[in-house]
């Protein structure tokens, strides 16, 4: 048995909404057959997939990142506006593809107000710099009245794009991405870049890089010395993480959320000894702009890929497994809301993303779509802290820790309480229990489950609705006490209503 402690007086911080936000890059089939394909019996005027418009609504995202990822370290964004048929058709490095440019900033503009989502520009800090970043900003978000503005206007948007949150460049600290620079090196063109955008408009939001991912050899001193320099200048620092199994260790890979949240908490504190070093009054917080679920030892590496045109790649099809993972990593976003601001899931549709779709034919929910779905959709404006007493596991990569990875959020409009939790153990059902007294009067809305007896078990095309969450019969409140019983390997959303209305 486990018990949760769970008070409304104990809060982690707001949450804040980007927190679910996505990503599209152009990227395999992210792009064109994901977001775009004109001849799609279900492409809109513009070209976009309205199935997949759909979905994306029902996933509940709220901002997304793009134009990458590493293809925009060697992008031209200037190749992606104006008359689509005078647009130059390029060789993308990142990836080894041939970019069409039929989709560009305007476009994607326009699919994200479809969408309901705010869009979050990245600028090639690669190959390119200041210049190009600004006159991008200005294109984007000037009135009209002065060249690039109103290059904008004849391109068909009189209204500016009003951009916010600007990303400045993409994991440079990585040997991998076009203008891998040094971090003092990187640090003296963010500052400078930061700087020359501000003289455009003084309360954008900035995002420096951080490093690509944890186990980086400059981890750590990448942040400080790029800090150092932007501390002043940027809201937000960047980090990336990837997981997948490590051979058959799934109890550690089940743990992946011990090494996200240790991520985490390294970067705050790299970020608080710069602050304590600048005597600054300013807190920065933190941009999780790529995580997800990827089985990188699939992927032959960009100099694997031949030259092409844009076609399938990394298209990872999760199972359940994965599903419980991905829903402990958006559990461990929410444990630190107080300082993680902006999360996007990498990617959206096609590349390692909780939607797949077929070129000209179906769109469908991987198994990963259900709890990114089921968190943004019912998580409360308030995270509150939560405390677990219970069964542990032995992860080789994590040491011992607990079998339940928990958080909990509350709606003060609503009064309703929302339990997550993963069950990490494989073997093992965990009854819990979740004193509720200090919320007062709370009865059981639903108790949405998502695991299967068998865990590499997929949704396809034809089976779309294979893994789906299930109501959880057995769970009560009672005298102020909701008890639950947790399968092994298992993702929970237990939602508590004043009067337990539906």
């Amino acid at each position: 048995m486990a018990r949760l402690a769970v008070d409304p007086a104990f809060v982690v911080g707001p949450l804040d909404r980007r927190l679910f936000g996505s990503f599209v890059e152009h990227m395999g089939r992210s792009v064109y057959t994901g977001i775009y394909e004109p001849d799609h019996p279900a492409a809109d005027e513009d070209g976009f997939r309205t199935d997949v418009l759909d979905l994306v609504r029902e996933l509940g995202v709220t901002a997304v990142r793009y134009p990458g990822g590493n293809f925009v370290s060697n992008y031209n964004w200037e190749d992606g506006v104006g008359p689509k048929d005078q647009r130059p058709r390029r060789l993308d490095l990142a990836w080894r593809a041939i970019e069409s440019n039929q989709v560009g900033t305007d476009e994607f503009v326009d699919w994200a107000g479809k969408a309901g989502v705010e869009p979050i520009w990245a600028v090639n800090l690669g190959t390119r710099g200041i210049t190009e970043a600004v006159e991008l900003l200005q294109y984007t978000n000037l009135p009209a009245g002065t060249e690039l503005s109103d290059r904008r206007v004849a391109n068909g948007h009189e209204k500016p794009h009003d951009i916010r949150i600007w990303c400045l460049g993409n994991e440079l600290d990585g040997p991998w991405q076009i203008g891998h620079k040094t971090a003092e090196e990187y640090a003296r063109l963010a500052e400078e870049t930061a700087n020359a955008m501000r003289r455009v408009d003084p309360d954008l939001e900035l995002v420096v890089c951080g490093s690509s991912n944890a186990s980086m050899p400059t981890f750590g001193e990448w942040e400080r010395v790029v800090l150092e320099r932007t501390y002043d200048l940027v809201d937000h620092i960047s980090l990336h993480a990837y997981y997948e199994p490590a051979g058959d260790d799934r109890a550690s890979f089940l743990a992946a959320a011990e090494g996200m949240d240790r991520f985490i908490g390294s970067v705050v504190a790299t970020a608080d000894h710069v602050k304590a070093l600048k005597r600054s009054d300013k807190e920065l917080t933190l941009s999780f702009d790529e995580w997800n679920v990827w089985y990188q030892d699939r992927f032959p590496g960009e100099l694997g890929l031949k030259i092409r045109e844009a076609t399938g790649l990394i298209e990872d099809v999760y199972d359940v497994d994965d599903a419980v993972v991905v829903g402990s990593l958006l559990i461990t976003l929410l444990r630190h809301a107080d300082r993680v601001k902006i999360a996007c899931q990498a990617q959206l549709v096609n590349v390692i993303a909780p939607i797949l779709t077929e070129p000209g034919g179906r769109a469908w929910r991987q198994t990963i779509f259900h709890p990114f779905a089921l968190t943004a959709r019912h998580a409360g404006n308030r995270v509150l802290r939560t405390e677990v007493a219970g069964p542990q596991v032995d992860t080789q990569a994590f040491g011992t820790v607990s079998a339940l990875w928990t958080t909990a959020t509350a709606n003060d409009e609503t009064g309703e309480v929302v339990v997550f939790a993963v069950n990490r153990s494989e073997t093992e059902t965990i009854g819990l229990e979740v004193p509720l007294h200090s919320f007062g009067e709370l009865e059981l809305t639903e108790h949405l489950a998502l695991y299967d007896d068998d865990r590499a078990a997929v949704n396809t095309a034809d089976d779309p609705d294979r893994v789906v969450p299930r109501e959880l019969d057995g769970t009560t409140v009672t005298h102020g006490i909701c008890t639950a019983t947790l399968p092994p390997a298992s993702w929970h959303m237990i939602r508590l209503s004043p009067g337990g209305t539906r």
